[in-house]
């Protein structure tokens, strides 16, 4: 089974724990990377920097309410930047507004999945997510 690269994009420490136990409690093969603000987030997709030899990411995993840039400015980036835009993007967070969730889709969001608050919850969905865009989705290849 080929490595999956995959990009979470959070600044809650709490919720980056749950989510890298969860994923690495579904014993699929990934290479799981953190950023915690949507700056960094740019940055490391543009392999900027400290960044320079990471390897660019075949899912992201993006929080809207960031520092410094946040997931509708990152998503947009993403989006409109021709060597990332075929990249899929799941909005998770823990916004469920409206407004975020229609320029979530606006921008061309994969997905949009509003963290559950209890961490059984939580942890069934970043499982399930894996599943899904792991084992079931064909994901684009990855050119780096």
């Amino acid at each position: 089974m080929k490595q999956v690269q995959i990009l979470l994009v959070e600044d809650n420490e709490g919720d980056i724990l749950l989510t890298m136990e969860a994923l690495e409690e579904a014993k699929i093969i990934n290479k799981i990377s953190v950023v915690r603000d949507g700056k960094k987030a740019m940055e490391f997709l543009m392999k900027e920097g400290e960044y320079k030899n990471e390897t660019t990411p075949d899912l992201i995993l993006l929080d809207i309410n960031l520092p410094r840039k946040n997931g509708h400015e990152v998503l947009k980036f993403i989006k409109q930047e021709e060597s990332l835009k075929q990249i899929p993007v799941i909005m998770l967070t823990t916004s469920s507004s409206e407004n975020d969730i229609l320029s979530s889709y606006k921008n061309y969001a994969n997905c949009f999945i509003t963290k559950p608050v209890d961490m059984d919850d939580f942890i069934k969905v970043v499982t399930e997510i894996e599943s899904f865009f792991v084992s079931i989705v064909r994901l684009p290849p990855n050119k780096n």
